[in-house]
């Protein structure tokens, strides 16, 4: 049977101490707030009253929904005045001697029956409980920041945790209107762990000189759908929190090259460039907001469209699909197709590839590269253009590439056929890379999605639930996956692994057997 939890104590009333108060306090709980430092209690919920009643004005709760809220909140000046909570839920500092100290002094103050639940983000659940009486009662209740609007929370067993605890933060989480996600008590659980590809990965392609941080933004944001580039999330997070998780997951998985850092933002950390709140990091600001200038590559892109003269188009498609659209398109903007075996001379080439440089591919497609620009089909062509000439395609075939897709318009909506339903769509030029910046980055979140499903460090749907509530990100990795096509994104990963000889692009074991049998990335082996 569950146990139905009417009192909550939360020890450390700093931002999150506080988000999770708010949440289980509109839920009906009798919340019991401690602080070590002085006077941190009362000003936490003093803060909160404040904010309720904000909302409260705004027509969020009613005045007797806020009276009923308020009197929920019960501060308390010594920790023995939490004895009778059914649940301690502790978000003090991310360090592990100061955590076991506290778990230790609330073992003398609460039941046995009592269950103590970490906040931690980073460290080991199982190491936290490892000295105290009854380790069987601790476990990991991780909520992320703001906890009223991130409707998540990793729910983590350490090695001796019974699963009575696991059910009743569970049924606690879905009472407060969080899903909770059991995680293994693996580093970075599920969301942090999941969430190591994107900005790794968007590094490494900055650190290679494929393209500017503006571009790869622009690139992931506009093209491949993400809330935010990596190198505005970076400027957002800080550096100082960002790298050191970075290094951290790293040492914790024994240097395991799908999460090696980048020397880059190491560099940043040490001169201070931390982001958004000092001021400058990958971009600068002024007052909080972002000041946007044009890059070089953009400016030279531009310069080049004034002398596009379109003659004929040669198609070549690793997909019959991608052929089909790319023709299509061409076709709509009054291109002549160019239908021989062998391109034209005058002919653009237009190589829709995965995992691969344009130079490779024209090889492989034995047509002349000074031709031949690679194009990403991985995006939609209605949300961003990605284009790709190789280190010898001639400047002429390069400006009208860059011409045919960054000054066209297309039908946003695809239902529409209004005219003034069309808008200008852009595009980015980038330089040779194993790979094109959103297929890298989008193979790279996918296949490390199931790894972690590999290792069983969740389910398939929790992990998919847990990376895109936790991380805001269009699709959770698993679903994105069969989205795309899992045999498309295992071509990926193949070739750059191939290419490149690194084995942080390995496809995972999980991914290689589901896409070559055809079957969807939740498919989970029956054991009978």
């Amino acid at each position: 049977m569950i146990m139905t939890v009417n009192t909550l104590a939360i020890v450390g009333t700093g931002i999150m101490g506080m988000g999770i108060a708010q949440i289980a306090a509109q839920a009906g709980i009798q919340v019991f707030l401690y602080d070590a430092k002085v006077g941190a209690a009362e000003q936490g919920r003093q803060s909160l009253q404040a904010m309720l009643e904000k909302l409260t004005a705004k027509g969020k709760f009613s005045d007797d929904e806020l009276q009923a809220m308020l009197s929920n909140l019960i501060v308390v000046q010594e920790l023995s005045q939490i004895a009778t909570a059914e649940i301690v839920v502790e978000a003090i500092i991310e360090n592990l001697d100061i955590k076991k100290q506290l778990f230790a002094q609330l073992e003398s103050v609460v039941t046995a029956d009592t269950i103590l639940a970490t906040n931690t983000s980073s460290l080991s659940v199982t190491a936290i409980a490892a000295d105290c009486d009854y380790p069987e009662r601790v476990a990991g209740f991780h909520f992320f920041n703001p906890v009223p609007l991130m409707k998540i929370v990793e729910i983590i067993p350490g090695i001796s945790t019974q699963q009575s605890v696991v059910d009743a933060l569970t049924n606690l989480a879905k009472r407060m209107g969080h899903l909770g996600v059991v995680a293994k008590d693996t580093p970075g659980f599920i969301v942090n762990h999941g969430g190591r590809a994107y900005g790794t990965e968007a590094l490494k392609i900055l650190g290679e000189g494929v393209a500017s941080f503006e571009q790869i933004d622009r690139i992931l944001r506009d093209g491949a759908g993400f809330r935010m580039g990596p190198f505005e999330l970076l400027d957002l997070t800080g550096i100082d929190v960002s790298h050191p998780v970075m290094e951290s997951i790293y040492d914790q998985f024994y240097h395991e090259a799908r999460y090696r850092p980048h020397p880059l933002t190491r560099q940043m950390l040490v001169g201070k460039k931390l982001g958004r709140k000092a001021g400058e990091g990958f971009y600068h600001y002024e007052n909080g907001q972002k000041l946007s200038t044009a890059t070089a590559q953009d400016q030279s892109s531009e310069a080049l469209i004034s002398d596009a003269v379109i003659t004929s188009v040669w198609v070549g498609a690793d997909l019959v699909e991608d052929k089909t659209q790319l023709v299509d398109y061409l076709k709509s903007q009054g291109i002549t197709i160019d239908d021989n075996d062998t391109p034209h001379p005058n002919s653009l080439v237009l190589l829709a590839i995965y995992g691969e440089d344009t130079t490779n591919a024209a090889i492989r497609y034995q047509i002349d590269p000074k031709q031949a620009i690679a194009i990403d089909m991985l995006t939609e062509l209605t949300m961003h253009r990605t284009l790709m000439p190789s280190i010898v395609t001639q400047e002429r075939f390069v400006a009208q590439a860059y011409a045919l897709f960054s000054s066209s318009k297309v039908n946003k909506d695809l239902d529409s056929t209004q005219t003034d339903a069309q808008e200008a769509v852009s595009a980015t030029l980038i330089t040779e890379s194993t790979g094109f910046v959103a297929q890298r980055v989008i193979a790279m979140v996918i296949n490390l999605g199931c790894d972690i499903a590999m290792q069983k460090i969740a389910t398939p749907e929790d992990i998919d639930n847990a990376v895109k509530l936790g991380l805001g990100y269009p699709y959770g990795p698993i679903s994105w996956g069969d989205h795309l096509g899992a045999s498309r994104v295992l071509l990926i990963l193949e070739r750059i692994y191939a290419f490149t000889g690194d084995p942080r692009y390995r496809p995972s074991p999980w991914l290689q057997r589901r896409a070559k049998l055809g079957v969807s990335l939740f498919t989970q082996q029956a054991i009978h």
